[in-house]
């Protein structure tokens, strides 16, 4: 039988076999405040702190500090241009108002059914809950906790097992370290082939073209002379520039390991686990790719790379040559790599 990989997830959904219903994100959940649910507009902080201020203004009154990771109630939110120029949001919580820089926002988070059946080429997930804690076996076979994942990034899913707790958790494969590590499977979205299937295939590869002009802290792609897509982006710090000059865009990544490549639990470590939606554009490492560690475009803040919102990195991603696809007969392709890529034009 000639099997799609649309066709797979159709029919692994549809089979009672092959299918856990998941409850609503309505239970206790340890990274849920007392008397906030996930109905509720969410922030992560994703810093060590960050000060809580009586207005939404950096000259008012610091009031508290929330810390790494703390889940808060957004209530309200207000754009200041007067104070931060490049990102003048605003959000307020039951305490005062933050900046939104380092707040992660959590739309709609939820749980997910479970497909039991993985096919040979993995499956890709998207994390729809705030975080969740990984887990590992050691040598001696006992379970010990790793990575905390964090809302939206995207795995690598590639098996179904019980956990520590004895309730499914998908096995997650990192395509760095190939090491397996496991989550609860209620906390992954399966992602559909048509989320990141390439498009604008009918247009010339060869008219196609990226600007990043990192004066403005902005990404431009063309066809021809036409503006197609614009955004914000947040390029290197000093001393990390982001390289100038015409490159060509030749790998791509739907799911990245970056950082230092350790096993570790601690969750300040530098570990970002799950880059979503990466395509790398310079010998050195220097990539496209969506963001869940901040929310502030508009400004340098990388380590040289561009860093994008996971959408506006999701539509590059499909955009661009050369163009990922992922066949359920195939071993899985963890990325496409080719020298006949987009241009890629950064000053």
């Amino acid at each position: 039988m000639d099997w799609s990989r649309r066709s797979f997830l159709k029919n692994s959904c549809l089979s009672l076999g092959a299918l856990w219903l998941a409850p609503l994100l309505s239970d206790p959940s340890p990274w849920l405040p007392d008397g906030i649910t996930p109905a509720h507009l969410l922030g992560r902080v994703t810093r060590s702190t960050i000060p809580v201020y009586s207005e939404p203004t950096t000259s008012s009154q610091r009031v508290k500090r929330f810390t790494r990771d703390q889940i808060i109630e957004i209530i309200e939110e207000t754009a200041n241009p007067d104070d931060i120029v490049h990102n003048p949001r605003w959000y307020r919580t039951e305490q005062g108002w933050v900046h939104s820089a380092y707040v992660q926002r959590i739309n709609n988070a939820m749980t997910n059914p479970i497909i039991e059946s993985i096919p040979p080429s993995s499956l890709l997930g998207e994390l729809t809950v705030p975080y969740s804690q990984s887990y590992m076996r050691n040598r001696q076979g006992f379970w010990v906790k790793l990575y905390r994942l964090y809302y939206s990034s995207v795995h690598w899913i590639t098996g179904l097992e019980p956990g520590p707790d004895g309730q499914p958790h998908y096995r997650i494969t990192d395509e760095w370290l190939k090491v397996n590590y496991f989550i609860p499977a209620t906390h992954i979205k399966i992602l559909e082939p048509e989320d990141y299937a390439p498009f604008a295939d009918s247009v010339s590869p060869g008219i196609k073209r990226i600007e990043v002009t990192l004066t403005d802290q902005k990404l431009y792609a063309f066809e021809d002379d036409k503006v197609v897509y614009s955004c914000s982006i947040a390029s290197g710090l000093k001393y990390m520039e982001t390289p100038q000059g015409d490159f060509i865009a030749d790998r791509k990544f739907p799911s990245k390991h970056m950082g230092n490549g350790g096993l570790t639990s601690d969750y300040r470590a530098y570990e970002l686990v799950g880059v979503p939606w990466v395509t790398f554009f310079h010998e050195a490492g220097i990539a496209f790719h969506g963001t869940f560690w901040h929310d502030n475009f508009g400004t340098p803040m990388s380590r040289g790379c561009v860093n994008m919102t996971n959408a506006d990195a999701l539509w590059l991603f499909r955009w661009t040559q050369p163009n990922y696809q992922l066949s359920i007969e195939q071993p899985t392709t963890w990325f496409v790599k080719s020298e006949q890529g987009t241009r890629v034009i950064v000053y």
